[in-house]
């Protein structure tokens, strides 16, 4: 079984300017290139679980959604650094569906799909829906990353760059 790295997007990945779909509003975080490079570097499966409502809001589409995805990865791969697929949820936050954080359906079709062992893996995320789901699917290792601390995370840091302080193996 293979361990893995489940990052949020909008927060994590990228700063939030709420409803990122366009490459012209996409900003890297400060160091998130450094920080999974480091995170391959001990062999972890890296992979961007992200609800992305302005889809259902109709802001943008998933067409437009997958054109920055593939813009963003191209980034991370000429940069050295492979993300092994991104699973995204398009639906609105009051439609029930089972692929929405805090829901799981997204982290069941990656453990399957690529035999992870939840228990050696980590959830970094930046709002308590990522670190709910990490509990839902018994991830034991969360990373809250914001200004604030949230109890649900087994860390709470303001920076992506203080995970590899915590991530060892």
């Amino acid at each position: 079984m293979k361990k893995a790295i489940f990052l949020d997007r909008d927060g994590i990945i990228n700063v939030d300017h709420s409803y990122v779909y366009k490459k012209d509003d996409f900003e890297f975080c400060k160091g998130i290139f450094e920080v999974l490079k480091y995170f391959l570097s001990l062999n972890y499966q890296l992979f961007i679980v992200t609800n992305q409502s302005g889809i259902g809001r109709g802001y943008y589409t998933k067409n437009d959604f997958k054109k920055l995805t593939s813009w963003m990865l191209d980034e991370f791969t000429c940069r050295g650094i492979k993300i092994t697929k991104v699973y995204y949820c398009p639906h609105l936050p009051d439609k029930g569906c089972k692929c929405r954080k805090p829901a799981i359906g997204m982290f069941q079709k990656i453990e399957k799909k690529f035999k992870i062992d939840m228990q050696n893996s980590w959830m970094i995320g930046d709002k308590s829906s990522d670190m709910h789901a990490a509990i839902n699917i018994n991830i034991p290792n969360r990373i809250f990353v914001n200004s604030t601390t949230c109890k649900d995370a087994s860390h709470s840091v303001k920076s992506i760059l203080d995970t590899i302080n915590i991530i060892k193996k």
